[in-house]
């Protein structure tokens, strides 16, 4: 089962607190290496990073045929997302251990992980035909994702 782990962000994530924090933000990348290595041994990580604040981001806004940019910064915090894992798990129970085992990823406030499965071709059904089942597996093949 693959997910994908959000690390939401927080009101500090958001004014990168932590970059005006040297000694705290060492102790977290420590911390955090050894957990990603922890994870990259048990063959869970397939990837992974952090990202910028939303007023480094963008938004399209799509209604019909049209479309529209938005700039960040986005104004709810606790819908943006600061950072995410890739990871192969053999079921949501696992993958919530594993969460469970990771440092509070924003120190000294709470903060969150959101776990979301990946869908799967049988999630699809009849819909997702065999020839658009094999023009995805040779397009995941190309960008070396099997």
């Amino acid at each position: 089962m693959k997910v994908m782990v959000f690390v939401k962000a927080t009101p500090n994530s958001e004014a990168e607190t932590l970059f005006k924090e040297p000694e705290k933000m060492a102790k977290l990348f420590a911390e955090m290496g050894r957990y990603n290595e922890e994870l990259v041994k048990a063959g869970i990580m397939k990837g992974g990073d952090g990202l910028k604040p939303s007023k480094h981001g963008k938004r399209i806004r799509f209604d019909g045929a049209k479309r529209s940019v938005i700039d960040g910064p986005f104004a709810e915090t606790k819908e943006l997302v600061a950072g995410f894992w890739i990871w192969e798990v053999k079921s949501m129970e696992e993958a919530v251990e594993w969460a469970k085992k990771c440092p509070n990823p924003m120190p000294g406030e709470v903060s969150d992980l959101e776990i979301r499965p990946y869908y799967e071709a049988a999630d699809f059904g009849e819909g997702f035909t065999p020839e658009e089942q094999a023009r995805e597996a040779d397009l995941r093949k190309r960008i070396g994702d099997t």
